[in-house]
């Protein structure tokens, strides 16, 4: 272990309840400083209303739902040794917006009630993972093609999303806000719910961290020390599957969190999964709640300056945005490397 890995790691914990405390001031019905009033203890009615009901458990929703995508990117990465492997691109994440948006538009689940999107959000993600794995044939596929056909299977999952407005075209509010993801509207009924499905599955997911260890060194080295390496990866998969549909039900599809966080984790936490996993949870609570903070922040910025009151800026947007951005980065500087 490097010795700089505990220092960042505290200061990655130090940090969260700065980015926290960024969301908890944001948005337009109430400034900083009445939120700050709040937060001491006083402030009118109202604006304790706002900022103990509204946004401190929209808050909370984003750090924990952010903790997952990047802790699912990370398992998924390893399990598979494919640093191009993320719930975004592997099925997972479309398959789970699928079962969330076919469940609402069957009158079976809502956007309000998260119970029943969990359940709707983990049958659509095991059944994007499922197809994946039926389409490269399991173990035997190497990177390139699990990469391939993950965008395909990812892309015909999101072409499906888009027929439910066929059905159901009523659900157009539902079926955007869980493609583009978005904090707005989280209350403690969905914190309530996330955070011990969330700590449920990252604790499994820490203890899996020797068995992806061994899986990243590749099967055969695997098999070598005595792994199983087929029922351990499936139970990494599970892992990554139930944390990312988790997230889905609670804040949508927020694109890249899980494929970018991870390669973060590693660089400044090393290969060593014992660390990399809750670095890469911690850096995911880190993005998204800061990418929620600073689409509240905007969304008001660009309020006031077109003089209206509708206009909020997802959540999801801003992660797609800078994600698309970094990772056109990190191809360009890898094809310069290898020029």
């Amino acid at each position: 272990m490097n010795r700089r890995t505990p220092l960042l790691l505290t200061l990655l914990v130090l940090l969260t309840p700065v980015v926290a405390y960024a969301g908890l001031v944001a948005g337009r019905a109430l400034g900083p400083a009445e939120a700050w009033e709040v937060l001491r203890g006083g402030g009118e009615p109202l604006a304790r209303h706002v900022v103990l009901r509204l946004r401190l458990p929209r808050t909370l929703v984003a750090l924990v739902a952010g903790a997952s995508l990047g802790l699912a990117g990370a398992v998924l990465q390893s399990a598979l040794r494919n640093p191009l492997a993320g719930p975004e691109v592997t099925g997972v994440t479309p398959g789970a917006v699928l079962g969330a948006v076919a469940a609402a538009g069957l009158g079976l689940a809502g956007w309000e009630s998260p119970a029943a999107v969990v359940i709707a959000a983990c049958i659509g993600g095991f059944t994007g993972a499922g197809l994946l794995w039926l389409l490269t044939g399991g173990e035997r596929a190497d990177p390139v093609r699990t990469a391939v056909h993950g965008v395909l299977v990812s892309a015909a999952l999101s072409g499906l999303t888009a027929m439910v407005l066929l059905v159901a075209p009523g659900e157009l509010g539902s079926v955007v806000q869980w493609l583009i993801g978005s904090a707005e509207g989280r209350v403690w009924e969905h914190w309530s719910l996330l955070w011990p499905w969330a700590a449920f599955w990252s604790l499994l997911a820490f203890g899996l961290a020797a068995p992806l260890t061994l899986l990243r060194c590749g099967d055969d080295q695997a098999a070598a020390a005595g792994l199983r390496t087929g029922r351990a990866r499936a139970g990494a998969l599970v892992c990554a599957v139930a944390l990312t549909a988790g997230a889905v039900s609670a804040v949508g599809a927020l694109g890249f969190v899980g494929l970018l966080v991870p390669h973060l984790a590693f660089a400044l936490l090393g290969a060593d999964l014992r660390t990399a996993l809750p670095g890469a949870a911690l850096l995911g609570a880190l993005v998204v709640g800061g990418a929620d903070a600073a689409s509240q922040w905007l969304s008001r910025a660009l309020a006031l300056a077109l003089e209206t009151d509708r206009l909020s800026v997802p959540t999801g947007a801003l992660t797609t945005c800078a994600g698309a951005v970094l990772l056109l980065a990190a191809v360009r500087r890898a094809t310069e490397e290898k020029t």
